[in-house]
């Protein structure tokens, strides 16, 4: 994963659906402990319970290992490097991008391989499970911050789902017990009109309908609005000047986990995976005439002129869960597929 590669996969581009987040990460600033005290965890069996589902020390060395090999991946565009240590819905994503880079510019090109850095880390480690995460900023753009969650992938722990946020409003606090511990949440346990596992194929609905079904019940945000435009936008014009029709069925994620932590103010934050596919179709009255050309990234994940065109998005995004309101705070995408 590279900060740069957030910001390119945001970029406009011909076919892609685009949504951008808006959230400050308030974890950043209250997790589980920071690197400056992880050495203070408590070891033994006897404080077990203490250090929850992993110790500080051992998180930290977790992503640092990440930051390094990242880097590694990143500079050679090695994703088979970049597996060992990452997973789930972020390497179903991060490949894509390796994949894309033929396309890029010289200059992007020289962005994406640059090394960067995870500052002012934040551990919010669950006292049960299989998971923890980090808030951070990035060396490359201090101002903006990401939470990680880094889950047990193959033996080991991988990080597996990542969301960046550049402005807007903070995500609230999570609950902590006596030992500094965040709970995870069951994903299943739903939390007023949701639960955390719903919320995906609910902002998926708008697209597919512009939320007709499942996606009516979402708070409005910016992510919510930017997919109902869309939505609304392919309705009523097509693509390739009108000449095809462009529409969305819903996908099952590349990885479908989702992880959710309790909130200082009861409510549950979730991160989550999402996935769709475009349908760009050339209307039967110009099919004899007609063809769609596929743009430079269509192209180099594999499709060809024709009267059809399907792209495959996959991504991942945040919300907050209360008993009032479900809002998707962040979303991201990334084009993995196109024939």
């Amino acid at each position: 994963m590279s900060r740069f590669m957030t910001r390119h996969a945001r970029s406009p581009r011909p076919g892609a659906a685009v949504v951008g987040a808006a959230l400050v990460f308030a974890l950043t600033a209250c997790g589980s402990g920071s690197d400056t005290d992880a050495a203070s965890a408590p070891s033994g069996s006897a404080a077990a319970t203490e250090q929850g589902v992993v110790g500080r020390a051992a998180a930290q060395k977790v992503v640092d290992t990440y930051e390094k090999v990242n880097n590694q991946a990143n500079a050679g565009l090695d994703a088979k490097l970049l597996a060992t240590v990452e997973g789930g819905q972020a390497y179903a994503m991060d490949q894509a991008t390796y994949a894309l880079a033929p396309t890029w510019s010289a200059k992007d090109k020289k962005a994406y391989r640059k090394p960067f850095y995870y500052r002012d880390r934040q551990y919010v480690i669950p006292a049960k499970g299989s998971w923890f995460a980090v808030g951070a900023t990035s060396s490359e753009d201090g101002h903006s911050s990401v939470l990680l969650v880094f889950d047990k992938a193959d033996g080991a722990y991988k990080m597996v789902m990542s969301v960046w946020a550049d402005d807007g409003q903070p995500l609230p606090k999570p609950a902590l017990d006596a030992h500094g511990l965040a709970e995870a949440v069951d994903p299943a346990a739903k939390v007023g009109a949701f639960a955390p596992a719903d919320v995906g194929a609910a902002f998926d609905d708008l697209y597919a309908t512009g939320g007709a079904k499942a996606g009516k019940n979402l708070a409005t945000t910016k992510p919510v609005d930017e997919a109902a435009k869309i939505y609304r936008d392919a309705t009523a014009h097509g693509t390739a000047d009108g000449i095809a029709t462009k529409r969305f069925f819903t996908k099952t994620p590349a990885d479908t986990s989702v992880y959710a932590l309790r909130t200082a103010d009861g409510g549950v934050l979730a991160l989550f995976p999402v996935a769709h596919n475009q349908e760009q179709l050339v209307k039967e009255v110009y099919r004899s005439s007609r063809e769609l050309v596929p743009t430079d990234e269509e192209s180099t994940l594999g499709a060809h002129r024709g009267p059809v065109i399907t792209d495959v998005f996959q991504g991942q995004g945040a919300a907050v869960l209360t008993a009032k309101a479900t809002k998707v705070t962040a979303m991201s995408w990334q084009q993995v597929d196109s024939h």
